[in-house]
């Protein structure tokens, strides 16, 4: 049974989403046999959770609800969410709570690296909550925290998954991008068109426009974005998007099936079957991104390790090709 509007944990009672307190609430649709998942709970995955919780780290695992927790943190793949675990969007998708986040925590840097040295990462996905509240959008702090990572884990590769900066001044962008991450990743989520009911934070040309300066700014660094499906759209808008996204030069796409977190969250129009899932990736294939993971679990930090060595690989292969 779905909680409608849970509470955040170790705290005292407070909604997660009180921007959703109002909202009507919508049956969560039972889910198929392909979208089942094994409860967490290997010897790995206690040890992943003891190092998060012994450096006071937050991960968005936990805070936005993924499926997938059970099997990333079994082999120590935890995605770190930096800048607090509370967000000022309220988006409608999202299980991260919504409200005034607290003031930064100079620390942070510092434990995240010596959270990934200690587990010995070859490869860290860094994502954080929206920080509309700071001049710069958290850019300063997305920043330092790659360097501390460098610094602490020299031969770790880093994935970022960042916030869309919207009306945040360009210069904030630039210092995240001159951090050098090896991929930026920026998620556009959705069709254009339900952007207003899904994303009403956010504006999908602004996003695009971050992808494109990533590029613009920093041609060999890898850029990478997603999106969720089951949401209403229709096959003919999931393609522009693609389309869009290869005009911005991102190199990798992700596109995986939309789980409604509570009653009040959007629901969710349809379960995509795996078959379309695979009809896009080969759409997308044809459309030139590098690397391609569509399907009902793929989540963005899923198998991010594996897919940077496809990255890789696939660079290499076009560029001896040309």
């Amino acid at each position: 049974m779905a909680v409608v509007i849970d509470t955040v944990s170790g705290r005292a009672a407070r909604p997660r989403h009180p921007e959703k307190q109002n909202r009507p609430e919508t049956p969560i649709l039972r889910k198929p046999e392909w979208l089942r998942v094994r409860a967490p709970g290997s010897p790995g995955y206690n040890a992943t959770r003891d190092i998060v919780k012994g450096n006071g780290l937050v991960t968005v695992c936990e805070e936005a609800a993924c499926p997938n927790i059970g099997e990333c943190w079994s082999k120590s793949h935890a995605t770190m969410m930096i800048m607090g675990e509370i967000c000022t969007r309220a988006c409608a998708f999202c299980n991260v709570a919504t409200g005034k986040p607290n003031a930064l925590d100079p620390t942070e840097p510092a434990r995240v690296a010596d959270a990934v040295a200690k587990m010995g990462l070859k490869h860290v996905v860094i994502t954080s909550v929206d920080r509309d509240d700071l001049a710069d959008g958290g850019a300063a702090h997305f920043a330092a925290v790659v360097r501390a990572i460098r610094a602490a884990s020299p031969g770790t590769t880093v994935e970022i998954l960042t916030p869309d900066f919207l009306r945040k001044p360009v210069e904030a962008v630039h210092a995240v991008i001159d951090a050098r991450p090896d991929v930026f990743n920026h998620n556009l989520e959705t069709v254009p068109r339900l952007y207003l009911p899904i994303r009403p934070g956010a504006r999908y040309y602004n996003s695009l426009r971050l992808l494109e300066r990533v590029k613009e700014r920093d041609p060999g660094q890898f850029t990478k974005s997603g999106i969720m499906v089951g949401l209403g759209e229709a096959k003919e808008e999931v393609m522009q998007v693609m389309d869009d996204m290869r005009s911005a030069g991102v190199d990798f796409i992700t596109i995986g099936q939309y789980l409604q977190p509570t009653r009040r969250h959007a629901p969710i129009d349809r379960f995509v079957h795996p078959d379309e899932f695979r009809a896009y990736e080969e759409i997308a294939r044809a459309k030139g991104f590098l690397v391609v993971s569509a399907s009902p679990l793929t989540r963005s930090s899923h198998h991010a390790d594996e897919d940077f060595a496809r990255l890789q690989a696939a660079r290499r292969a076009r560029e001896a090709a040309a």
